[in-house]
């Protein structure tokens, strides 16, 4: 059997030009960035924005276990069967960050005949994105230290800094650090911080800018200190902004790479969904979403991180309405949430998937809580059972969805055709009323309450004594009616990682808010969350290598 990176090496790429011309695009649309990527001109943008808009579907999952869902791949197989079927598709995926693909969760190009390609390129530089969000960010993080070894003439407390410096890589060295040592020259001695770039505001910000007008007011929002008065002090303070702006200006346009069977997929951004708001651009939705009949997207993690943040804080800032939303699962992963051992997941066990299933039925009532129609699919795995697959079917529609099989790991687009035609008859015959889940008027501690409850089904909600005192300074600056992004473990929907299945009657502990005032949302930090991953014992870098010839292995 292939592994994936021997899959997409042997695939059989148009060139882009090609692929454009899929969805009615040409060269001078397009800045290439050789054969097989380019990024959209903003002429380009700008010309389609009068075209009626196609329909929107969001792939999300259960929460991830070591069993593997597959949503990315869920995603791409989906458009391929979509494109199958005479349908016009487009697929709007985020950007993969170099730390997981050197780390442990490896890359995001889905996988077997269902990936987006180049894989190699998308999975390591791509088209410097990253790194433009990166610079950018960390040339304000100079700018701050260099305006305090100037003279500090905006008073800035150096205990007071909540800018962090980024880094898109894991390396829990450097998640607290103290810079400015040696020489009076050297700088300000103080404690600093590193996050992976994922993590950054200015990657939040970027992914949801409309535009190089609305980067700029958002690059200006930014609070990175306060004063010794406690006014706040932002980026359009340092008179950073129209150098940030510039860095950035490339990265702000969507990339066209395809699918191994040459759907066009659009892959823009990479917010962490545990840590950040987990969607792809705002501009990479709209513009697909003028191009295609049908854009399928994804977001990350379980439904309770990547999809309430994508329903709740980039549909509600953006103004898109979802048509429908697939819900991925894996009866491996059921029973694994039944307490069956990774090892003994082939074997067929109808009592750990009844008590596992609760899990997915849990996703299912928080989605249908927005309005939108739900179909739920599950990748197949050879050691499913047809008695597994029945009880699984039967489940969902008890819970007023259908079901679908899927094997478009196996079988790219051929094997999503159930459930694309499951998709288009449910986005035919099922109207979407979609709606965020709680108002713009609740106060803060009231959202975070609200989700914590009504999502993860927490019994109650502890704030710490800091995140109370940050919440009131908060809503007493004006932000009170910004949405909330839970920085959450993705394992469960709980804070704990090891509660599994359906937990209840547990509490969720806020144990740090602050607010990204440039993305325009309220951040609340719970558990142990990290915003700086670390490596694993064996970190999956000691397995990739080149070879003389420039051949790849390892990556994944």
């Amino acid at each position: 059997m292939l592994t994936d990176i021997e899959i997409a090496q042997q695939a059989k790429m148009k060139k882009i030009r090609e692929v454009a011309s899929l969805i009615d695009l040409n060269e001078d649309d397009l800045e290439l960035y050789g054969n097989y990527m380019a990024k959209f001109s903003d002429e380009a943008i700008e010309r389609t924005r009068s075209n009626p808009d196609g329909k929107l579907i969001l792939v999300t999952a259960i929460n991830p276990t070591p069993a593997g869902e597959g949503k990315t791949t869920v995603t791409i197989g989906l458009g391929q069967a979509m494109n199958r079927l005479g349908k016009k598709a487009v697929i709007a995926l985020r950007e993969p960050s170099l730390g997981p693909c050197f780390g442990i969760k490896g890359g995001a190009a889905g996988g077997g005949y269902s990936q987006v390609v180049p894989m190699e390129k998308l999975n390591l530089h791509f088209t410097g994105d990253f790194h433009a969000i990166t610079s950018a960010n960390n040339l304000l993080c100079a700018m701050l230290d260099n305006h305090m070894q100037q003279g500090n003439s905006l008073r800035i407390d150096p205990k007071r800094i909540v800018i962090k410096r980024c880094l898109d890589m894991n390396d829990r060295a450097l998640r607290n650090i103290v810079i400015g040592m040696g020489a009076r020259t050297d700088g300000v001695v103080r404690e600093d911080h590193f996050i992976i770039t994922v993590a950054s505001e200015v990657m939040a910000i970027l992914c949801l800018s409309e535009d190089l007008s609305d980067l700029k007011r958002r690059l200006g929002r930014m609070i990175v200190a306060y004063d010794y008065d406690n006014n706040p002090i932002t980026a359009a303070d340092l008179k950073c902004v129209g150098s940030m702006a510039l860095l950035l200006k490339d990265a702000l346009r969507p990339n066209l790479i395809q699918t191994l069977e040459n759907t066009p997929a659009i892959v823009h951004g990479g917010p962490f969904a545990n840590i950040a708001h987990g969607c792809n651009s705002v501009r990479a939705t709209k513009t697909a979403l003028k191009l295609a009949d049908y854009v399928i997207t994804e977001a990350g993690f379980g439904a309770d991180l990547g999809a309430e943040k994508f329903l709740d804080i980039k549909c509600r800032k953006a103004g898109l309405k979802p048509d429908c939303i697939v819900l991925v699962a894996t009866v491996r992963a059921l029973k694994y949430n039944g307490g069956v051992a990774k090892t003994d997941l082939g074997e067929e066990n109808l009592e750990a998937l009844e008590k596992g299933i609760v899990n997915l039925g849990k996703h299912i009532e928080n989605l249908q809580k927005y309005g939108v129609p739900v179909v739920v699919t599950l990748n197949r795995f050879v050691s499913d059972t047809d008695a597994e697959l029945a009880f699984v079917e039967k489940y969902c529609k008890d819970n007023g969805c259908t079901m679908t099989v899927s094997e478009v790991w196996a079988k790219g687009g051929e094997g999503g055709m159930a459930l694309a035609e499951d998709v288009l008859r449910t986005i035919e015959t099922k109207e979407s009323n979609f709606k965020p889940i709680y108002d713009d008027d609740m106060p803060i501690a009231d959202k975070i309450s609200f989700i914590c409850k009504e999502i993860y089904g927490a019994e109650q909600v502890v704030f710490a004594k800091q995140a109370e005192t940050a919440i009131k300074k908060i809503e007493d600056m004006g932000f009170g009616k910004f949405p909330v992004c839970m920085a959450k473990t993705q394992y469960s929907l709980s804070d704990d990682p090891s509660l599994l299945g359906r937990p209840e009657g547990f509490t969720m502990n806020i144990r740090e808010v602050y607010v990204s005032a440039g993305a325009g949302f309220v951040v609340a930090l719970t558990g142990s969350i990290m915003t700086m991953p670390g490596l694993p014992k064996v970190p999956a870098a000691e397995k990739i290598d080149i070879t003389d010839d420039g051949v790849i292995s390892g990556l994944f």
